[in-house]
C-alpha cells in the first residue's frame, strides 16, 4: 500500500506539474480568462456526467451552497483569472513555486481568524520566510517596478492569497454532498465567474481565439486529466495520508513544472528561483512544524492519519 501511495503521490504531482507547462502553451492560442473557463466547462462536464453515472445526489441543499459558492468564486473563478493571467508573464517553474505559499498562507489565515489559536513566533518567522522566497524569486529591479516578471510574480502572488482565503472559508464546511457532484458545481460556478471575467476585460477576446492542434490537447489535458483526474488523485490521497503528506504536494510539483518547462519550452530555471523555492520551504516547515512533527509520529507508529485533522 505504501508503494502505491508514493507512486499516486508522485503521479499527481507529475500531472499538476506538467499543467503549468500545458497552461503556457494554451495561452499563446487562447486569451487567460477564457482559456480557464473553458477548461473547467469541460472539468464540470467530465465532473457531473461521472457522479450521474455513479448514481450521486446532484443538487445542493440549503447550506450546502456556500462551499460551493465560496470555492467556485475564489478557489476555481479568481484564482485562476490571476494564475492563467499570471503565466503569461513568468515561466512555468516560477508559477508552480509561488503557488507553494499556499501551505504556508493557509494556517496563517486560519490562526489570524481564530479566537482560539495564535501564531507562534516560528509561524511568524516562517510567514516572513515565504515572503522573502517570493522577493527573491521576483527579484525586482529598482529601476523597472512595473516590469512583466515582476506584474506575472504579482499575479500568480493573488492567485495563491485568494486560494489561501478561499481554503479558509470552507474548511470548516459540512461534508454532506457527494465528493463528485460538490467539485462538479464548485467548477461550474467558477467557469461562470471566468467567463463573466473575460467578457469584461477589454484587452480579452473570444475572436482572439485559435483553435490550433496545440489549444485543443492544452484544454483537453487541463481539464480531463488535471482537472478531473488530478483532483481525483488528490482526494484518494487526502483520505489516506492525511493533510499534512498531501500539502507537499506543493514542493513537489515545481519539479515536474520546471523539467517539462525545460523540455517541452525550452524555459530556464534562473539561481533566483530555486534559492526562493528553498527559503518557502523552510518557511512552510517553520508554520507547519507541529503538524508535521505529529504526522512522521504517526507514521512511525504505522497509525493512520485522519485526513481532516486540524492545523
Amino acid at each position: 500500500m505504501r508503494n502505491l501511495t508514493t507512486f499516486v503521490f508522485l503521479l499527481a504531482a507529475a500531472i499538476w506539474g506538467t499543467a503549468f507547462m500545458v497552461t503556457k502553451a494554451g495561452l499563446a492560442w487562447i486569451p487567460p480568462a477564457l482559456f480557464a473557463a473553458l477548461r473547467f466547462d469541460l472539468a464540470a462536464i467530465v465532473l457531473f456526467a461521472l457522479a450521474t453515472w455513479r448514481g450521486d445526489r446532484i443538487r445542493p441543499h440549503g447550506a450546502e451552497w456556500r462551499p460551493i459558492l465560496t470555492g467556485g468564486v475564489l478557489l476555481i473563478g479568481i484564482h485562476h483569472a490571476f494564475l492563467f493571467s499570471g503565466q503569461v508573464y513568468v515561466t512555468s517553474a516560477v508559477a508552480a513555486v509561488l503557488l507553494g505559499l499556499i501551505p504556508v498562507i493557509t494556517p496563517t489565515l486560519t490562526r489570524l481568524s481564530s479566537t482560539r489559536e495564535r501564531l507562534t513566533p516560528s509561524g511568524v518567522v516562517g510567514v516572513a520566510l515565504g515572503f522573502v522566497g517570493v522577493v527573491t524569486i521576483a527579484n525586482p529591479d529598482p529601476a523597472n517596478l512595473v516590469g512583466a516578471d515582476l506584474l506575472g510574480v504579482a499575479l500568480v502572488l493573488g492567485s495563491a492569497v485568494t486560494f489561501a482565503v478561499g481554503a479558509v472559508l470552507t474548511h470548516d464546511a459540512a461534508d454532506t454532498m457527494p465528493m463528485l457532484a460538490e467539485q462538479a458545481w464548485v467548477m461550474f460556478v467558477g467557469a461562470v465567474v471566468l467567463h463573466v471575467t473575460s467578457v469584461a476585460l477589454p484587452w480579452e477576446s473570444a475572436a482572439d481565439v485559435v483553435w490550433s492542434l496545440e489549444a485543443v490537447v492544452s484544454l483537453g489535458y487541463l481539464a480531463v486529466v488535471a482537472g478531473a483526474g488530478g483532483f481525483g488523485l488528490y482526494f484518494w490521497l487526502l483520505r489516506r495520508v492525511g493533510p499534512v503528506e498531501v500539502s507537499l504536494l506543493e514542493y513537489v510539483i515545481p519539479i515536474f513544472a520546471a523539467i517539462s518547462g525545460w523540455i517541452a519550452l525550452e524555459e530556464r530555471l534562473a539561481p533566483t528561483t530555486v534559492l526562493g523555492f528553498a527559503i518557502i520551504f523552510v518557511g512552510f516547515v517553520l508554520v507547519k512544524r507541529t503538524t508535521i512533527r505529529n504526522g512522521l509520529r504517526r507514521w512511525r507508529d504505522g497509525s493512520t492519519p485522519q485526513a481532516q485533522q486540524a492545523d
